[in-house]
């Protein structure tokens, strides 16, 4: 099993250097840094450190993955955010796991005695809120279905058509936004029944950069999504979430 560490990047210049230099590369087979377009020296640094560092031609989140995945060199992606929000000890516990054949490992920051100092009230009850709705709708056992923070088969982004337009174009276009990868994986992963599991990992309060969560229209979109998920036969996909 080969693994990527993919480590996607906006002006992250004050956190990446405190928090890199913790990752154990020996856990990894490639660190892949995808930027967004940094104006801070995050491409700068990363470059000098010898990481692998492609830049983005479109702006977003779910297009930085859409534009790595030809550079993606392992079987399984671990998406790790620099801003400080993810803590590199639990990157060797993350690939254990995989390596037991799970589909995907999330580094739950709500699984005892996980914990997250970055929530505030209102994200902290989204979370919980959304967890608890895709649990209930979808047959999951999630305690944590939005952290970037995970593993998982590099195949589950074509399997469960996660890049292209198809699960984003009516949300993003209501709600004028860019919806991230990370809830509907959970989703679909649990529809199509894939092995999943969870390990704990505190999420500390980023060290620097700005929050990019768009609160209230992601909320709506991610809202959006996981109603609509449940009558796949209604969307063009239906095939592909239930795996026929």
């Amino acid at each position: 099993m080969k693994v990527t560490l993919l480590v996607p990047t906006l002006n992250e210049y004050e956190s990446m250097i405190k928090v890199m230099p913790l990752i154990d590369k020996s856990c990894c087979d490639q660190i892949l840094v995808v930027d967004g377009g940094s104006k801070d020296g995050t491409v700068e640094w990363a470059q000098s450190q010898g990481y692998e560092v492609i830049i983005q031609k479109k702006k977003g989140l779910r297009q930085a993955y859409l534009e790595a995945l030809d550079y993606i060199k392992g079987d399984v992606i671990i998406t790790f955010s620099p801003d400080g929000n993810s803590l590199a000890d639990r990157i060797p516990l993350l690939v254990t796991k995989m390596k037991e054949g799970y589909d995907m490992v999330i580094v739950s920051r709500y699984l005892p005695p996980a914990s997250s100092q970055d929530d505030d009230l209102l994200t902290g009850f989204g979370n919980w809120f959304f967890t608890k709705l895709i649990n209930v709708l979808h047959k999951a056992k999630y305690t944590d279905t939005f952290v970037m923070f995970r593993g998982y088969r590099k195949s589950l982004l074509l399997e469960l058509d996660l890049l292209s337009d198809r699960g984003y174009r009516t949300p993003e276009r209501l709600f004028k936004t860019k919806i991230p990868v990370e809830p509907l994986l959970s989703v679909r992963a649990a529809r199509r029944k894939c092995k999943i599991s969870e390990i704990p990992g505190d999420e500390p309060a980023r060290i620097g950069g700005v929050r990019k969560l768009e609160m209230f229209r992601w909320g709506l979109g991610f809202l959006y999504q996981i109603i609509r998920e449940v009558f796949p036969q209604r969307s063009y996909y239906a095939s592909v979430v239930d795996g026929k």
